[in-house]
């Protein structure tokens, strides 16, 4: 495996906006390619720009810690990092891939998140995040820690074909059910849903079934992008080699949209069918509000719960405008509060998703929100 060491000049990756899949405001890749090897893995596409073969060639940022304490210093930094959660993983990598076990770049950044006072949420598919349940632990009681889980199946044998480096999903489900037990709030990304093959009703229903099992308390769903190019030609050879009676489907499903998207219609059944059984098992379909409430600021947990309602209502099939209203909402200036009686005067928000955004301003949530939630 080809480790190549570099020195960065940033880590901490700022987003436009808050990241309402993963209350986030920053990201991190601390290392760039994965040997996990995901069949799948949008990170190999070109508009990633990771040199070499994503799946071997692994690049190590051997600054990563001195460079990240600059950034989380207050004392070093003119304005203030905005409260969120901290991602320390991002598309190019994961933060327990196995060269982790060696340089621990994770868990130093960890020990930095902890003593800058930062809650993060960690998302992965390896089970070495357990090496690092003390720090956790401590970063649970002082802020917050969420333990997410990424699965495109709960099936071991499937898996073993689409991620045949990464844990097992039987091993990254007794992970969730270990955190769980010692008091962590654990989610479920059961993305991406491999069209054909893990996107079926039984698929869905399993999956969603053995997370429950497991205690998660949410699941976040998607299906998969496959973009011309590196991505589409590396998963395409799995296909051939193991499902070659599907070329064809797959051909036909993805016609090299620019952002890799299926065909539309394909994304109208596949969310159809995670809806219902979501519905039926009364399961969380995004982050809850109970878990970030009291770490954001008003106006990005406004946006946060109106960009959640946009989806569970795009989700279910319906039109919304609650998207135009919480990008309006996460480009104001001023706190929301102090303008409260005037929210009608800004684009997108009406008398309904006002009444909505105060009620969010005096109680942190909204009893539509929480109904749309699990419904």
């Amino acid at each position: 495996m080809p480790i190549h060491e570099i020195e960065a000049k940033s880590i901490l990756r700022k987003y436009k906006k808050i990241d309402s899949w993963f209350i986030s405001h920053y990201g991190m890749n601390l290392y760039r390619g994965c040997t996990h090897d995901c069949v799948y893995c949008d990170g190999r596409a070109e508009n990633y720009f990771v040199e070499g073969d994503f799946g071997k060639d692994i690049v190590i940022k051997k600054n990563a810690i001195e460079v990240l304490r600059n950034e989380l210093d207050p004392k070093r930094r003119r304005i203030p990092l905005k409260k969120s959660f901290i991602l320390p993983g991002g598309g190019v990598g994961d933060s327990y891939e196995p060269v982790e076990q060696k340089y621990e770049l994770t868990r130093k950044a960890l020990e930095l998140l902890y003593e800058f006072g930062y809650p993060v949420h960690m998302l992965t598919k390896s089970v070495l995040i357990k090496r690092d349940f003390d720090i956790l632990q401590k970063i649970n009681k002082q802020n917050r820690a969420i333990i997410s889980f990424s699965f495109s199946t709960v099936d071991d044998k499937i898996s073993k074909i689409f991620e045949p480096l990464a844990a097992l999903p039987s091993k990254r489900l007794e992970t969730i059910s270990f955190f769980k037990d010692h008091g962590f709030a654990c989610g479920m990304f059961l993305m991406p849903v491999i069209p054909f093959i893990t996107d079926t009703p039984q698929m869905i229903e399993q999956s969603i079934s053995e997370g429950l099992k497991a205690g998660i308390d949410f699941i976040i769903f998607g299906g998969m992008t496959l973009k011309a190019g590196r991505q589409k030609e590396y998963f395409m050879k799995t296909i051939f080699e193991h499902f070659p009676h599907m070329q064809i489907e797959y051909e036909n499903l993805y016609n090299n949209d620019n952002w890799g998207n299926p065909a539309k219609e394909y994304f109208e059944t596949v969310n159809y069918t995670f809806q219902t059984f979501a519905q039926r098992n009364k399961i969380s379909k995004r982050i809850p509000a109970y878990l970030f409430n009291n770490i954001l600021n008003e106006n990005d947990l406004v946006t946060v719960i109106l960009e959640q309602i946009d989806y569970l209502l795009k989700l279910r099939g319906y039109k919304s405008n609650f998207g135009y209203a919480a990008y309006a909402v996460s480009k104001l200036e001023t706190s929301i509060s102090s303008i409260r009686s005037e929210l009608g005067q800004i684009n997108g928000i009406g008398p309904t998703i006002r009444k909505i955004i105060w009620e969010i301003l005096d109680t942190g949530t909204s009893r539509y929100y929480e109904r749309l939630l699990v419904e």
